[in-house]
């Protein structure tokens, strides 16, 4: 309230730099004229008031006060020499988030001149908006405004064209921008300047101002919320709210009983002087509630419904109507009940991942039980419990106020928890329900953590919860690092079988290739030995067609060739000079050498044989009475 300081860690951490004197903390935020205020471990007291009360009088203010947090001091000669204080400025202009740092013996020019040099625009141009104490002026001195260390402004620029946007990125523009929402508290006349940005829903709004203010969302009374704005589940962006800067206010909704005690205080008259007999009196249900809500009892025999059906065959059904019933009586903000068995809950619960894991949470309601409406409606739907839950736990329910559910769900408590905690939840009497079960999954069972009864406070559940929850975590943790220690055993395993078969795989495909060149040089060789078999059965023919050698004392004309092989070998042959030089063709071909492959050359003139008419004779390709070939491949 002094200070301006809202956020709960800076307020601790000024409170711890003060070794958790008050006084010092506050003296340390705020500026004082005439010296400080005196903290209750002073050793002297002074007289003369700073703060508090002017009518005490000098002798009053030096005795210490119980009531108050301020001491009373006079304004000392000696002026406490005090380091110049840092204020934190957040400022806003259209997508822009500019931090300013400055003492607070600066002015409200001097920021301009920062973010003129920031942001590029005239400081004469801008419009700096946000001041909690209203508009001010370039000369006003930052600590004569008694500002909080951190603040928030913006800039307007209502001289200056807005940016030109194309229409396919306005909404994303506008999801980026930064909204300033003013809310008013109504009942104490306090303004709140949040800060949210486009994307941030109505229901997140509501949900901050119930942190701020503590009226829960479903108590909240609003003015100032555009026509568009018709479903909490809209950003601010779409909603219409004015930009950068937009004015609601808040307050407490009537409650039935309130609008009851009202009604009454009006008509005591009345009711003095009406008949004993009670016929003047109205009827309480004329106000919407009924005696039980008025006291906190929940009776089943005023209800509509029952929370859930006797006897339902499915779970998930009964669960179904059960959460539609709870909404209908205690509004929309309650847990998140899990809708299916109770086997599935544990399912969701429990044998996931290790870090996805969470505790159970099972809620037991019972109509008859003059707890149940105050443990509902003040507990159970408290915000703060209800994002906790939400957050930490899988929350299931069940009814237990008829007979049958109620032997229904004992038989599923001795299946998955033991006689024991069966025995236990038997033996709850009617008036210590409702019944909060918190659940650990644990390897071999299912542990029942903590049995919380419905005669508890708001404070005391979170603590319990958060109990549970520290009893968990270092479980968690536990199994977590084992899970880790087997997915790492898993993975070098995995990697192991794949190198392994990666490794079978390569031989196989080198032993596969071995075979297919084995094969394959088998078939050429197959082909080699046919070629070679077929040559020489060529040979031997050609060889035997070839006609006999004519002797040297021949009377015939004789030929006698020499001819020469590639390898540098000689052969010799007599023919008759009226042969056919198919003759010699042949007879070269029966030595191993085809004249398909190769050719005979002449040396003088240096002619190729092998291209003359097979069919003359060797006298007339003049190849009489002697010559010399030699043989040649052919290219």
């Amino acid at each position: 309230a002094c200070t301006g300081i809202e956020n709960i860690d800076e307020a601790i951490t000024l409170l711890e730099q003060n070794n958790w004197d008050l006084v010092a903390a506050i003296n340390g935020v705020i500026p004082q004229e005439n010296g400080i205020l005196q903290s209750e471990y002073g050793v002297e007291t002074l007289h003369g008031p700073a703060y508090g009360p002017t009518s005490h009088s000098a002798a009053a203010s030096s005795a210490p006060s119980s009531s108050s947090a301020f001491r009373h001091v006079v304004p000392s000669r000696q002026i406490v020499e005090r380091q110049p204080r840092m204020l934190d400025f957040r400022v806003e202009y259209r997508d822009r988030n500019v931090v300013v740092v400055l003492e607070d013996s600066s002015t409200v020019g001097d920021i301009k001149h920062i973010l003129e040099n920031e942001l590029q625009i005239p400081a004469s141009k801008m419009l700096l908006k946000g001041w909690k104490t209203g508009d001010v002026d370039d000369s006003t001195v930052l600590k004569s405004l008694h500002l909080p260390k951190n603040n928030s402004l913006y800039v307007l620029t209502p001289d200056l064209p807005p940016p030109s946007s194309s229409h396919s990125g306005a909404l994303q523009e506008s999801l980026n921008q930064n909204f300033m929402l003013i809310v008013t508290h109504r009942e104490v006349q306090r303004e709140y300047n949040l800060n949210f940005s486009g994307s941030s829903t109505i229901q997140e709004v509501k949900r901050n101002v119930y942190d701020l203010t503590s009226i829960p969302v479903r108590h909240q009374l609003w003015e100032g919320w555009p026509p568009s704005a018709t479903d909490d589940s809209m950003t601010l962006a779409v909603s219409g709210l004015s930009f950068p800067c937009h004015r609601l206010t808040v307050g407490r909704r009537s409650s039935p009983v309130q609008t009851r005690e009202q009604s009454e205080e009006q008509c005591t008259d009345v009711h003095m002087v009406s008949d004993s007999d009670g016929d003047d009196f109205e009827d309480a249900t004329e106000f919407g509630v009924d005696d039980g809500e008025m006291f906190g009892v929940a009776s089943s025999a005023l209800r509509k419904s029952p929370m859930m059906p006797e006897n339902a065959e499915n779970e998930g059904d009964a669960l179904l109507q059960f959460t539609a019933e709870f909404s209908s009586r205690y509004g929309d903000c309650h847990p998140v009940y899990f809708i299916g068995s109770l086997e599935a809950a544990f399912q969701e619960a429990f044998y996931g991942k290790a870090r996805d894991r969470k505790l159970l949470a099972i809620y037991l309601h019972h109509d008859e039980s003059v707890l149940t409406n105050v443990f509902c409606s003040q507990m159970l739907c408290a915000e703060s419990i209800v994002s906790y839950l939400s957050q930490n736990f899988i929350t299931w329910a069940w009814d237990m106020t008829k007979e049958a559910n109620r032997a229904r769900f004992l038989t599923m408590c001795t299946r998955h928890f033991g006689s024991v905690v069966a025995q236990t939840i038997r033996t709850q009497k009617t008036d210590q329900f409702p019944l909060f079960l918190i659940i650990m999954g644990k390897r071999s069972s299912n542990e029942v953590l903590n049995v919380i009864q419905g005669n508890t406070t708001v404070d005391e559940l979170m603590m319990r919860l958060m109990a549970a929850m520290e009893i968990f975590s270092a479980q968690q943790q536990e199994d977590i690092k084992d899970e880790d220690e087997r997915e790492a055993r898993e993975n070098v395993k995995r990697e192991q079988d794949e190198a392994y078969r990666i490794s079978l795989e390569a031989d196989r495909a080198k032993r596969e290739a071995q075979e297919r060149e084995m094969a394959e040089q088998f078939r050429l060789e197959q082909i080699r030995k046919e070629q070679e078999e077929e040559r020489e059965a060529i040979r031997l023919s050609l060889e035997q067609s070839l006609p006999p050698e004519p002797k040297e004392e021949s009377t015939e004309s004789v030929s006698k060739l020499r001819i020469r092989t590639p390898s540098g070998e000689f052969f010799e042959r007599r023919f008759l000079a009226s042969s056919k030089l198919q003759v010699v063709f042949d007879f070269v071909a029966s030595k191993g050498y085809p004249w398909e492959e190769y050719k005979l050359l002449g040396t003088f003139p240096r002619r190729d044989v092998t291209q003359l008419d097979p069919n003359k004779s060797l006298l007339e390709v003049k190849l009489y009475p002697q010559e010399t070939l030699f043989l040649e491949a052919k290219e």
